[in-house]
């Protein structure tokens, strides 16, 4: 099953360098926001901790009697304590819901930058990275390393900024209380510390297996339900399954392996931490009873019942702290995972264009004089400047295309086309014959300019292709695909997919082009029929019908059949064939076809055989031959 490649030289980034990343594109997002974040964590924190401030002083001063500190009465002094800890408490609560708010803002907003450029970024990317890629690996990217990066942004780092904060001001207050006591707990520390990298590292191992783990079985249910079709009639069910098994197997060990070390981890700390109140509840008592000096920040005194009983309440709370942070290790290796998945995304090279003429709507007069106008013409020009003098030039869009001894292949050291010269005058048709893998399809994709050439050149109308911007190449070049791709939404939405801005009128008129109005008509809604699933409601027929009408509706001058006419019965195909022949009237047309009855009226038929050209001419002329295409055309040979 494909992997997600990562960017030629790209190295996997570690983790601090990742999460570095993500808080910088978090900070980026939501600055202010984020600093006001950070005050009320500290809040919390310090709220948090109230208990243990004002215990030892409820004890002391006021449940033990005789001391008043400045306050005429016991019961005063106690008002003023609880008065003092509740207003903490609401401070604290207040905080705390400013925080929540504002984590969601921050994280919402935060995910919606981030689907926006990985959109974004996916849209700039070459067809060879979707060639390499599962989609379904794709789309796990965006929902389950998504899905951990909002956990990791709304959960896992506020509670562990705000448990880390709670582990240092308690630890402040114990090193305040008693010097002896808080070295007791500086030797728990050390264990849990020991601990928690020990199978806190076999958790975090596992857990970026297992993110890589769904991904690959997302890719493989995408594909099998995509083909689900062939899966029923090659009776492939069973194998799926075995293949399926294996691929769940890989991601169950590791989810049981990452889950076993994260569940273990809990039960240990929490364990420490009950030998930690037992430990301080005894050296505690021995230190009260015996009346022994005790150490503290600002000096030493005798320990108070108040300040043992509240080190027992700390050490608890010290001991859950660091339990809820090895719960959070989970989501941040998941989430580190996640967003080094994400960014891999984010660094893949883009689709190069160095392009720089443009299309633009002409005026040519009688003489073919050519001047560019700022309204819709019908006529096209390139724009050409010249970086040498300054000048600019123009020239008429005709549709001229030519290959010259073009060597191409999709990976360096396998070429799949072989010294090919093409010569598409306007107007003419082009058709291109072979058996599966020859090369056919592989020489529109250069026309296209999806993949670059290994040697040769082609050009347009007079034009290196590589010098034309991708986006005025393409969209001067209509294509029909074997393969119909139609979008959520009505018809006329699909069929405006070649021109946007196209009226009813011009809709109407491309669906009559392409035979495809009086099925259209019959639909429950028309042209305003809502289309789901790739169109799964309409035959295959009908589904290629709106395709080439999206086509027509382009009204480009250069054409692009890709076995357009393939899942045509006979009958749809001939109506198909006459609108076409409309269609393709005055424009250069590109046709790749298996039914060699429809490249007969071809101006030049290519055959090719393993990326060479083997035979060429017109239909009269290879019959004469009696080479290949007299064979395949007399039956001798099959395409296949």
């Amino acid at each position: 099953m494909p992997r997600m490649n990562l960017k030629p030289g790209r190295k996997d980034l570690d983790r601090k360098a990742t999460f570095k990343r993500l808080m910088k594109y978090v900070f980026h997002t939501y600055p202010i926001h984020f600093v006001v974040i950070i005050i009320c964590i500290v809040i919390c924190a310090v709220g948090s901790i109230s208990a243990s401030i004002f215990m030892p002083k409820f004890i002391d001063e006021v449940i033990q009697p005789g001391i008043k500190n400045g306050f005429d009465s016991v019961k005063d002094h106690l008002v003023f304590l609880s008065v003092s800890l509740g207003s903490m408490y609401i401070v604290s609560f207040i905080a705390s819901a400013i925080m929540n708010q504002l984590i969601c803002v921050v994280t919402q907003g935060f995910l919606y930058k981030m689907r926006i450029d990985m959109f974004s970024k996916m849209e700039k990317l070459p067809i060879s990275y979707f060639d390499r890629n599962a989609h379904g690996d794709i789309m796990s990217t965006y929902t389950n390393d998504v899905d951990a990066i909002r956990q990791l942004i709304s959960q896992a780092i506020p509670q562990f900024l705000q448990t880390m904060l709670t582990v240092t001001f308690l630890f402040g207050m114990m090193l305040y209380y008693s010097l002896w006591l808080a070295l007791v707990v500086v030797v728990s520390v050390y264990f849990i510390f020991m601990v928690t990298k020990k199978v806190g590292g076999g958790s975090a191992k596992y857990f970026m297996k297992q993110q890589k783990s769904v991904a690959v079985c997302e890719g493989f249910i995408e594909e099998m339900m995509n083909g689900q079709k062939v899966v029923k009639v090659f009776s492939h069910e069973e194998q799926a399954k075995a293949d399926f098994a294996k691929l769940n197997d890989e991601l169950e060990g590791n989810a049981y392996k990452a889950n076993a070390y994260a569940n273990i981890l809990a039960p240990i700390i929490h364990n420490i931490g009950n030998i930690l109140y037992v430990v301080i509840a005894i050296v505690g008592v021995i230190l009260y009873t015996n009346n022994a000096i005790n150490v503290h920040a600002f000096g030493v005194n005798t320990l108070t019942v108040g300040v043992a009983v509240a080190f027992l309440g700390m050490s608890r709370q010290f001991a859950n702290s660091f339990n809820q942070v090895s719960q959070q290790i989970n989501s941040v290796v998941m989430a580190m995972a996640g967003a080094d998945r994400v960014f891999q995304l984010l660094d893949q090279t883009e689709e190069v264009d160095d392009g720089y003429v443009t299309l633009v709507n002409a005026n040519i007069d009688e003489d073919g004089n050519v001047t560019e106008s700022d309204e819709y013409t019908g006529k096209w020009a390139w724009k050409h400047p010249h970086k040498a003098d300054g000048t600019i030039t123009y020239t008429e869009l005709k549709g001229d295309i030519r290959f010259f001894d073009v060597d191409f292949g999709y990976f360096p050291d396998r070429l799949v086309l072989h010294d090919v010269s093409i010569y598409a005058k306007p107007g003419q048709q082009i058709a291109l014959v072979g058996a599966t893998g020859a090369g056919k399809t592989t020489i529109t994709n250069l026309i296209n300019r999806f993949y670059d050439l290994a040697d040769g050149k082609v050009r347009y109308d007079g034009i290196n292709i590589n010098k034309i911007k991708k986006a005025d190449l393409r969209r001067s070049i209509g294509i029909v695909l074997q393969d119909t791709n139609l979008f959520t939404g009505t018809v006329k939405d699909n069929i405006k997919y070649g021109k946007l801005d196209a009226t009813d009128e011009e809709v109407y008129a491309a669906a009559k082009i392409a035979n495809a109005y009086d099925f259209i008509t019959r639909l429950p809604d028309g042209f305003d029929t809502m289309l789901t699933g790739n169109g799964s409601q309409l035959s295959q027929g009908q589904r290629q019908l709106i395709s080439i009408a999206r086509c027509a509706i382009a009204n480009a001058p250069v054409m692009i059949l890709d076995e357009a006419t393939s899942s045509i019965d006979t009958r749809t195909e001939a109506l198909v064939q006459k609108g076409m022949d409309g269609l393709m009237k005055g424009r250069t047309v590109f046709v790749i076809a298996h039914r060699l009855s429809t490249v007969q009226n071809s101006n030049a038929i290519m055959v090719l055989d393993h990326g060479v050209i083997i035979e060429r001419g017109d239909h009269e002329d290879l019959i004469k031959q009696k080479g290949t295409y007299y064979q395949l055309y007399t039956g001798a040979f099959e395409l296949e």
